[in-house]
């Protein structure tokens, strides 16, 4: 599920605008992927930690319309939009169009 501001309907007493309504849109198709960060290979710190999940990955079909402005609701969880999403174009050999990728990671405070 995205959800995205909707306009702003217009100023605070400072001039500020106030936010819009959050519009939640359902995004059939994608796939979702976790994220881990890993520990450096050998010595007493990698014995010592776990992996751990810092977010995840996210393949929407192609031409989906993600801003870095976005968030998904992911498994009941809301995260927000890390980074630039990549389009993966068409593929060189069956000339099908490919994904849309981006790393969304989970709001906290």
């Amino acid at each position: 599920m995205r959800l995205r501001r909707g306009p702003s309907p217009g100023r605070d007493e400072r001039g500020q605008p106030i936010p819009g309504p959050l519009v939640e849109t359902p995004m059939p198709g994608c796939v979702v992927a976790p994220r881990a960060e890993t520990p450096q290979v050998g010595g007493a710190e990698q014995q010592g930690r776990d992996t751990v999940i810092v977010g995840f990955t996210v393949y929407a079909p192609p031409r989906s319309d993600v801003l870095t402005t976005d968030q998904f609701r992911i498994r009941g969880e809301v995260c927000e939009v890390t980074g630039w999403p990549g389009d993966w174009g068409r593929s060189p050999f069956t000339g099908t169009s490919g994904p849309v990728q981006f790393a969304a990671d989970r709001v906290t405070g």
